[in-house]
C-alpha cells in the first residue's frame, strides 16, 4: 500500500471504531453536543474565517468564478446559518431506537423492528464548505460516523470547520474520529475511500453529474445518487390559470441554479392558444428564456424553436423548454422519456386528473399546485437534508435524519423454539 491509501484506509478503519461508540449516545448527548457546536462555531470565527481567506484567495488565482467565489465563502451570514443549522438538528426528534409495527406472532413470539444508524457514512462534494457541518451536524444525530471529502478549493475551510467539530466532541469525551475530513487534496484519495468497503456503509456524492456518475461507477460501496434535477410541471386543461402563471414563474426564476428548479413545462393543447401567449409574456418580464416545439412557437412569438438536445436538459440557468401536449398521456411519456425523477408537478383543479398524476409519474417528489421549489428536506418538513436521491434504494427524495438510519428486526420471546 502507498502512504495514501494507508492513511484513508486508516481514517476509514477509526470511523468504524467511533460508529460503534456513538450507538451508546443518548439523545439528551446528541444534542448537547450540536448545541455547543454551534456555539463554537460563533467563537471560533476569526479562525474559521482566516482559513475561508486562504481558499478565497487561492481560488482567485485559478481563476475561479464569481459564482464558485460565492459559493466558497464562509461570511458571517453562512456562519450564522451554520450555527442555526445545528440548533435546528439538535431540535428535531431522534429517530434512532425507535421500535415500530411491534406485533404477536401466534406462536407468543413479539416481533417488531428498531430504527438504528446506519453505520459509517462517505460524503464526496464540491464548493460549499458549509455542507461540511450541516451533513456532519445529521450523520450525528442519525448516530452515524461520517468522512467528509470536500472540493480542494475548500481545504483550508473543510480542516478549520472539521477541527472546530472535532474539539467539542472531545470536549465531550465523545470519539472525534466520528467526524473527519479527507486532508489531502489529492484526487486518487476520493478512489481509495471508495473501495473501503470493509468499514464504510454508504457513499453520499453531493455536486454535479460528473462527480456522481465518477463515483457510481468507481465505487465498491452502495452510493445513493442524484445526477440532475430535470424537473417539470404540466398544466392541465382544467388549471386554474391565475394559480398556474405564479407556481410556474416561482419554479423557473425564483433560483434557476438549483435542482429543484423547473426546466420543462407542457401544456395541454386545449388551453395553449389562450393561455401560452399570457405565460410566455409574464416569463419574459423574468428574463426566461423560452424554447419551444413547433406549435409553441407558432403561438407565443417569444418562443424560440427548440432542438432535439435541449428536451430534458439541466439548464441551471433562465432557460426553459416548452412543449404543447394533446393529453395527460402524452404528458407521462414525455416525463417519463426527460424527466430525471426529481420534482414533477400537476397543475389541475381535476380531482381525478391530479389523482392519476400523482400514482403514475415516477418521482422523489410529485406535487399538485405547488412550485418545484418545495423539494428540499427544510420546506418538506424534515429540518434539513443531506441530499436528494433520485434512487430507490434505500431512500428516495430529500434525505433528513430518518433516511440516514435502516431499521432492524428484534424479537421478544419466552423460551419458544422452532418446530
Amino acid at each position: 500500500m502507498t502512504t495514501l491509501e494507508n492513511d484513508i484506509c486508516d481514517i476509514a478503519r477509526r470511523a468504524r471504531v467511533a460508529a460503534r461508540s456513538l450507538v451508546s449516545l443518548s439523545t439528551e448527548s446528541k444534542n448537547n453536543v450540536l448545541r455547543l457546536m454551534a456555539e463554537a462555531i460563533d467563537e471560533q470565527r476569526d479562525f474559521i474565517q482566516d482559513e475561508n481567506q486562504k481558499d478565497l484567495v487561492a481560488g482567485k488565482g485559478k481563476g475561479l468564478s464569481s459564482a464558485m467565489l460565492d459559493r466558497l465563502e464562509l461570511s458571517d451570514s453562512v456562519i450564522a446559518s451554520m450555527r442555526n443549522g445545528l440548533a435546528e438538528v439538535a431540535a428535531l426528534p431522534d429517530p434512532v431506537g425507535e421500535i415500530s409495527k411491534m406485533t404477536k406472532r401466534p406462536n407468543g413470539l413479539m416481533v417488531g423492528r428498531m430504527r438504528i444508524p446506519l453505520g459509517v457514512i462517505g460524503m464526496i462534494y464540491e464548493s460549499r464548505p458549509n455542507v461540511t457541518v450541516d451533513a456532519a451536524a445529521l450523520c450525528l444525530k442519525a448516530g452515524n460516523a461520517i468522512i467528509l471529502r470536500g472540493g480542494s478549493e475548500a481545504i483550508h475551510s473543510n480542516r478549520a470547520l472539521a477541527s472546530v467539530l472535532q474539539g467539542v466532541l472531545e470536549s465531550q469525551e465523545i470519539a472525534a474520529d466520528a467526524i473527519q475530513v479527507i486532508p489531502v487534496t489529492d484526487r486518487k484519495a476520493v478512489n481509495v475511500l471508495l473501495n473501503q468497503e470493509e468499514y464504510i456503509d454508504l457513499i453520499i456524492p453531493r455536486g454535479g453529474e460528473g462527480l456522481i456518475r465518477f463515483v457510481s461507477e468507481n465505487s465498491r460501496i452502495p452510493v445513493l445518487k442524484h445526477y440532475k434535477g430535470v424537473c417539470h410541471i404540466y398544466v392541465d386543461a382544467d388549471a386554474d390559470l391565475q394559480k398556474a402563471t405564479p407556481v410556474i414563474v416561482n419554479s423557473k426564476a425564483q433560483r434557476p441554479g438549483v435542482c429543484n428548479a423547473l426546466e420543462g413545462l407542457l401544456i395541454h393543447r386545449d388551453i395553449a392558444e389562450t393561455y401560452l401567449p399570457v405565460l410566455a409574456a409574464e416569463l419574459k418580464e423574468h428574463n426566461v428564456k423560452m424554447l419551444g416545439c413547433k406549435k409553441s412557437v407558432m403561438i407565443a412569438p417569444e418562443i424560440t424553436p427548440a432542438m432535439e438536445s435541449d428536451w430534458g436538459t439541466e439548464f441551471l440557468n433562465l432557460t426553459l423548454c416548452v412543449k404543447v401536449v394533446a393529453n395527460m398521456e402524452e404528458a407521462f411519456s414525455y416525463i417519463d422519456r426527460y424527466g430525471s425523477q426529481h420534482t414533477e408537478i400537476i397543475l389541475t383543479e381535476n380531482y381525478s386528473n391530479a389523482s392519476r398524476f400523482v400514482a403514475e409519474v415516477d418521482a422523489s417528489a410529485v406535487m399538485v399546485n405547488a412550485s418545484t421549489r418545495f423539494n428540499d428536506g427544510g420546506e418538506l418538513g424534515l429540518g434539513t437534508e443531506i441530499g436528494i436521491s433520485t434512487t430507490k434504494l434505500h431512500a428516495y427524495g430529500p434525505m433528513g435524519l430518518e433516511e440516514l438510519t435502516t431499521r432492524k428486526f428484534v424479537v421478544y420471546g419466552q423460551g419458544q423454539v422452532r418446530q
